[in-house]
């Protein structure tokens, strides 16, 4: 028996702290699922048989899963047993907009402590660092099993979760990689100097800077499939 190691999901508060209880889970799940993805540009190059891969951003990871719930162990299964709904509704509750933030909110699921994969550690927990932070995007309940009476008795509960990180997060995750990074751009065919510099949300007025970074003595003379280091792109503010 895995008394000592239930999964569990954990409400928190912006700040990281938690909320309430933490909602444990009544079987550990059998298997779950961690999806990431990476959006990629196809850059044609003229005398080329195959276009060029450009990175364009990452994607958000998923967690898929089925919770198991079963409420005959103390009731039975007759009129006097008790409906699973008081298990799976604190659940189903995760997907609820949050009356206070007009907004999703944010869990962590944890099981297995340090050894959860990924290697995730968020800084903006004190606690149970380790796990998987999201928001809900879909929950499906299946009611299999039921009373004389209708009540359901037996469910399985489909959760996916979205990662949800703070900018501060995502930062220290590339080792301090961050939006004041250098990074290149694959010249694409009819492009010129300005068009290169406005990319990603740059400055097309630097476009000067940017061709002596990079050794250009004709700078409106760019080839398709030429690599330009771009200027580090600042960001003000601070994010959630």
């Amino acid at each position: 028996m895995q008394w000592l190691a239930k999964a569990q999901m954990q409400r928190l508060k912006a700040d990281g702290s938690p909320v309430g209880a933490p909602l444990e889970v009544l079987y550990n799940p059998s298997e779950y699922t961690l999806t990431k993805g990476a959006q990629l540009a196809e850059v044609p190059v003229p005398g080329l048989s195959s276009p060029m891969l450009q990175f364009i951003r990452g994607q958000v990871e998923t967690l898929t899963m089925d919770l198991f719930f079963d409420s005959t162990d103390k009731g039975g299964t007759g009129a006097k047993a008790d409906p699973v709904t008081t298990k799976t509704d604190p659940f189903y509750q995760l997907i609820q907009i949050d009356p206070a933030t007009r907004a999703l909110p944010v869990v962590l699921f944890t099981w297995g402590l340090d050894s959860f994969p990924g290697g995730r550690s968020y800084s903006t927990l004190a606690a149970n660092r380790h796990g998987f932070k999201g928001v809900v995007e879909t929950v499906r309940q299946r009611f299999t099993m039921f009373s004389s009476l209708g009540k359901p008795l037996r469910a399985t509960i489909s959760l996916s979760l979205k990662e949800y990180k703070t900018l501060s997060e995502m930062v220290a995750e590339q080792g301090g990689d961050g939006p004041g990074r250098p990074h290149t751009r694959v010249v694409e065919e009819g492009e010129t100097i300005t068009d290169v510099a406005e990319a990603d949300g740059g400055d097309g007025s630097q476009w000067r800077d940017t061709a002596a970074s990079n050794g250009l003595d004709n700078p409106e003379d760019l080839e398709p499939g030429q690599v330009i280091e771009m200027e580090p792109m600042h960001i003000t503010g601070s994010a959630p």
